[in-house]
């Protein structure tokens, strides 16, 4: 039994043993972790200057508008640069930005307004840094790691999803938010540190595009042509405008469903996130992601958010939110995955892009909704009314499973990626 632990170990943190995804881990875990302390700050500071799910719902709109604005740009710019250096850029930008937090909220300065323009700042620093981030996770590893890596990477991210609302909501509720700030702004050094320490010679960086007329549109048809790029986007799509507004309907179902604080929206983020890492794990130890894979995300997907809008009482809730988070990113871990294999590495930076503006550019358009709909109805219907479009749209995909296999003959559903829609 030991040895076989010891085995499946090793083959889930197999890209570990690859020294230059390793600094990257360690770095990525720190700092992250600092950052879901801001963002839990942000949110919280917000709530409490103004009460208003709408509020709430543009200060989170803010920091991913520039995602939708801009992502094709900065997908372009990760396909035409070096993806090592631009990352230490973002690096520096967002260690200033946390600095600007902390002064703000020290001196006492602490205004919506100010806490609008410096998420829109993030946003912006955002859009350049992730799809860069992306690809160069799979420029560390050998092309066999590349899901590993992938999972990984989801599983820190998603790690620091229950480290960093926990730490948050102590800190608010002893120092005050600012320390929050303080804090990210020193964990970003950790990141800068890893990325300064890799071997360069080792990336799997393929050329850089040259600039030329015709570029970014050439990205769309290629996406648009590409049958499982295409459904797949399209299913995180829908899921990230509807259903992926947790930093809007979990504090107002904490504070107004639940009759909660802080610690009640931490504790609903930090278990959500329990089951993040699980199913980031997962999606490590799986060698291949094909569209059925998806399919089964999505369906477990809508049936555990609707169980969390129904949940009674708040403990119920966080038994709820565990496989919420766990299918969530499933989806995306799995979607990401699936975009890296499937993308050509010379397409790799705009595809990676359009993902994370369906994903994460979608909350300036489904924050400030499900923000509405819990203002005037309740948190509930906000929570499963994006339940119900996924398992809309995944009820589409399958049908698109469905019919790309028939397209080919007696192949069975699932036993391999889309190849036709």
């Amino acid at each position: 039994m030991t040895e076989r632990l010891r085995l499946e170990a090793r083959s889930t943190f197999r890209s570990l043993h690859t020294r230059n995804f390793r600094l990257f881990f360690v770095g990525q875990l720190i700092s992250q972790a600092g950052t879901w302390m801001q963002s839990v700050a942000v949110v919280w500071v917000v709530l409490d200057l103004t009460d208003d799910g709408v509020a709430l719902g543009l200060v989170v709109a803010l920091q991913f508008l520039p995602m939708l604005v801009l992502g094709p740009w900065t997908g372009l710019l990760a396909d035409r640069v070096d993806r090592h250096r631009l990352m230490i850029g973002t690096q520096i930008a967002f260690t200033a930005l946390a600095v600007a937090f902390s002064v703000v909220t020290l001196t006492g300065r602490t205004t919506v307004a100010a806490m609008y323009v410096l998420s829109a700042v993030f946003g912006i620093i955002t859009a350049v840094d992730n799809p860069a981030r992306r690809v160069l996770v799979a420029e560390l590893v050998g092309p066999e790691d590349v899901p590993n890596a992938v999972g990984l990477n989801s599983a820190l991210m998603t790690g620091s999803r229950v480290v960093g609302p926990a730490a948050a909501g102590a800190l608010i509720a002893g120092p005050g938010a600012a320390t929050c700030f303080v804090v990210n702004a020193v964990t970003y050094l950790a990141v800068i540190a890893a990325l300064v320490r890799m071997d360069r010679s080792t990336f799997r960086s393929p050329p850089l595009v040259a600039r030329a007329k015709g570029q970014l549109r050439a990205g769309f048809r290629y996406v648009w042509r590409t049958p499982e790029l295409r459904v797949c986007l399209g299913l995180v799509g829908v899921a990230g405008v509807t259903i992926f507004n947790f930093q809007v309907t979990l504090p107002l179902l904490a504070e107004r469903t639940f009759d909660g604080d802080a610690t009640a929206f931490t504790l609903l983020y930090a278990t959500m996130s329990l089951g993040s890492v699980a199913g980031a794990l997962s999606v490590a130890r799986r060698r291949d992601v094909d569209m059925s894979f998806l399919v089964r995300t999505g369906t477990g997907l809508t049936a555990s958010t609707l169980a969390l809008a129904l949940a009674p009482t708040l403990p119920l809730a966080m038994v709820a939110a565990v496989p919420v988070g766990f299918s969530s990113i499933y989806l995306i871990s799995g979607a990401s995955a699936a975009v890296q294999l499937a993308a050509d590495p010379s397409m790799r930076g705009r595809v990676l892009a359009l993902l994370a503006m369906l994903f994460l550019g979608s909350t300036p358009i489904g924050g400030p909704i499900a923000g509405w709909v819990s203002e005037v109805t309740n948190p509930r219907v906000g929570v499963a009314l994006g339940a119900v479009a996924t398992g809309l749209a995944t009820l589409w995909t399958a049908h698109r499973l469905r019919a790309g296999a028939g397209s080919r003959g007696d192949v069975a559903p699932g036993s391999e990626p889309l190849a036709a829609a």
